[in-house]
């Protein structure tokens, strides 16, 4: 079956950087466009960034967080930087056979999400 599975979550200082990991099993991933979606608490699930042929990103990660992929080994990446508190969230990845990437209900596949905390 499909699996996604994040890592590289954890607790670190603002102005701070990260790197998210996210590999994916049981399905073709080279065909699939890659997402990342974070969740506060208390919110709603919002989008952070896509990959298919080109990079998309929400308005306010651009220039902070950088999203690639590695199609051999089956593996998305999210690297953050200049982390602010408000960037605390779970993170999580996705992947969507299409339509518009910046939307849930675009992807098929979860993974269980990795807790990025950012202390002030």
């Amino acid at each position: 079956q499909v699996q996604l599975v994040e890592s590289g979550g954890g607790l670190v200082q603002a102005g701070g950087s990260l790197r998210l990991s996210c590999a994916a099993s049981g399905l073709a991933f080279s065909s699939y466009a890659m997402g990342w979606f974070r969740q506060a608490p208390g919110k709603e699930r919002e989008f952070a960034a896509a990959i298919s042929y080109s990079a998309n990103y929400a308005e306010s990660m651009k220039g902070r967080f950088t999203i690639s992929r590695d199609n051999a080994k089956n593996t998305v990446y999210l690297h953050m930087n200049s982390l602010k508190p408000e960037d605390t969230a779970v993170y999580y990845c996705a992947a969507s056979i299409g339509g518009s990437l910046g939307s849930t209900r675009s992807y098929a596949y979860w993974g269980q999400g990795t807790q990025v905390t950012v202390s002030s």
